[in-house]
């Protein structure tokens, strides 16, 4: 039964992706509502049935009081026994069956599911930002907003027919079944009900922004949390424990003062409500005693009455309760939606073609990139790399060598000027496959909290077993990895590395991104101080590897230790995002510019200080 109900809507259902999703509350929640609209339906005429028949069973114990006031017992039975049974038999079966249907399509069709979709889609559109974009938030405010904002989309959705439908039916009922009594009986109720829905007005004009506020400072706590976890090295080792929990009590004491709001905010609710309960109580119940005082109502309808409003004081709580619960968990989504509805703000362009590389020419024709401040980054660099050459990049830092890397992989649109791989602008080409044809080693390559196996074999998924292998035995890495085992007992290229990688050493990181890039095999390598990382012997080892893998491929490598770009066809120079000088290693000595100042100025073969430069 419950593989049935699970199965009913498939929560990864094919759909259209768009750069801009809406941003605005109701057409975001319609948008994951559409695969559902049969679901819905259906739960709507259970949840509907399903209140009517508790509405019914209290009219029909009014019924069955003044069945009791007719006659002696035996009579009794005679005239309403097989009506009893009958009831009874409804009671037994058909109402589970109402039940059961109404709880397994909430349980385990819609909530489930529908929290399933909303974060399937949401991960799926923010793996699609930009670089840039995520550098610009806390990776665990980012998670958290994934996290919490569908699970309230599925709450909200399931408050709405567990709660709306209840209170509805219940409503309606109470009024036809007073009404059928006595007409006069409704004016408590209706006056109750005018009340009640003002007092849901003030409530939820306070409880939506509150709710939000108090999601948006729970995200806030999450964030500086996993920042201090993340960043556990440098807290250990400056140290600052103390700064850190100052740093978190700030934004815990916040989140707790707008938590204190919204409780506020319901403590009012409940108090008022208790009043207007209590009212109701005494007026309905008082009058209907009167009625039957004056001979004017039965027994029957006084216990009817009773229990009719006995239910409703107890079920107004419920649903004042699972009101601001909607609320809170549309404030939660509403609050989420900042982060998982923000436009792709790098985008292929319509009709894009994939790359298609033939000699790996790269050209950059006046390419500037100030990060939209005005200053820094490039300005109007001209520069041409022919297939199959190597070019090594210096500067000092701030010179723009990052930004001109950025801008080849497209992780940034050049603010002005164009860059072409073999003839073709990069911006009218998919990124996925400009970034196929490029294989990069950074100096902090970050790992994957996955296997050494996944990790290398994140370079090209389709490998064998045994490329992969000769890939890390290129790399230096294969026997440190043999060695390898974690905290679960899983070795070598099973072992995992922890996240980013610190598990391992940082030239053990490496040499794994290192044997990553070597299984890629692209025709364009970026090495971005791809041996930093490594000692001495380690580096002498890896540098010939590195030029082999070099062979017949266009190479840009950054490098602050020159000597591991000497050997480059042309070394370019680049100071305040402009290029000072270009050549050979030898030319750029003999001219004794730039470049031979930072090589004289060297010590242990490093770019020297910033001072060295003027």
């Amino acid at each position: 039964m419950f593989r049935f109900f699970e199965g009913l809507v498939d929560p990864y259902l094919a759909y259209e992706e768009t750069d801009t999703p809406p941003r605005r509350l109701w057409p975001f929640l319609m948008q994951f509502a559409r695969p559902f609209r049969g679901v819905f339906l259906v739960t709507g005429g259970f949840s509907v049935a399903a209140a009517a028949v508790d509405v019914a069973l209290i009219w029909y114990v009014g019924r069955v009081v003044d069945y009791l006031g007719q006659g002696a017992p035996v009579e009794v039975m005679q005239r309403h026994g097989l009506e009893m049974a009958l009831v009874a038999l409804g009671i037994l079966f058909l109402r589970p069956i109402l039940v059961v249907g109404n709880v397994a399509l909430l349980h385990n069709t819609i909530l489930p599911n529908f929290a399933t979709m909303v974060r399937w889609r949401a991960h799926s559109h923010l793996l699609r930002q930009p670089v840039g974009w995520f550098e610009s938030d806390f990776a665990g405010r980012i998670a958290n907003r994934v996290m919490q904002t569908p699970t309230a989309a599925g709450d909200a959705v399931f408050q709405v027919f567990d709660m709306a439908a209840f209170a509805i039916v219940t409503v309606i009922g109470s009024l036809i079944m007073l009404a059928g009594a006595d007409i006069r009986l409704t004016i408590p109720l209706l006056i109750w009900f005018v009340l009640y829905l003002l007092l849901v007005r003030w409530t939820l004009k306070r409880i939506g922004p509150a709710a939000q506020a108090s999601s948006d400072a729970r995200s806030a706590v999450t964030g500086r949390i996993v920042d201090s976890y993340t960043n556990i090295h440098s807290v250990k080792l400056f140290p600052h424990n103390d700064h850190e929990r100052v740093y978190a009590k700030e934004s815990i004491e916040e989140a707790r003062q707008t938590f204190m709001r919204e409780m506020r905010i319901i403590t009012r609710m409940d108090l008022t409500l208790t009043g207007l309960n209590g009212g109701l109580i005494v007026a309905a119940s008082g009058w209907a005693i009167l009625l039957w005082y004056q001979g004017q109502a039965t027994i029957g309808v006084v216990a009817a009455t009773t229990a009719l409003v006995l239910r409703l004081n107890n079920m107004t709580y419920w649903i004042m309760w699972a009101t601001t619960n909607l609320m809170q968990s549309l404030g939660v989504v509403q609050e989420g939606m900042e982060t998982i509805t923000a436009p792709v703000s790098l985008t292929d362009r319509q009709g894009a073609r994939p790359l298609r590389l033939s000699a790996g020419k790269i050209e950059l024709r006046g390419i500037s990139h100030h990060y939209g401040r005005g200053s820094g980054g490039l300005q109007s660099v001209d520069l041409t790399i022919r297939p199959g050459e190597r070019i090594g990049l210096v500067g000092q830092s701030g010179s723009g060598k990052s930004t001109l890397v950025k801008l080849i992989l497209r992780f940034y649109d050049c603010e002005g000027g164009r860059v072409l791989i073999d003839g073709q602008d990069i911006s009218e080409v998919t990124q996925d496959s400009l970034r196929k044809m490029i294989g990069v080693v950074q100096q902090e390559s970050s790992l994957l909290h996955r296997s050494v196996r996944d990790n290398i074999l994140y370079g090209r998924p389709d490998a064998t077993e045994a490329e992969m292998v000769l890939a890390a035995k290129r790399a230096e890495a294969h026997d440190f990895v043999l060695r390898l085992e974690d905290p679960k007992g899983r070795r070598g290229y099973d072992a995992h590395v922890g996240e980013r990688g610190v598990k391992l050493s940082g030239g053990q990181r490496q040499r794994i991104a290192i044997a990553r890039v070597i299984l890629k095999d692209a025709p364009i390598l970026i090495l971005d101080e791809a041996t930093s990382a490594l000692d001495s012997e380690a580096e002498a080892a890896i540098q010939d590897t590195l030029y082999g893998v070099m062979e017949g491929k266009t190479v840009i490598a950054i490098a602050h230790r020159l000597s591991t770009i000497a050997a480059m066809d042309r070394i370019v120079v680049l100071e305040d995002g402009k290029i000072a000088e270009q050549g050979t290693h030898d030319d750029l000595i003999a001219r004794n510019g730039l470049y031979a100042r930072f090589w004289s100025r060297q010590s242990g073969g490093f770019l020297g200080t910033e001072e060295a430069a003027h």
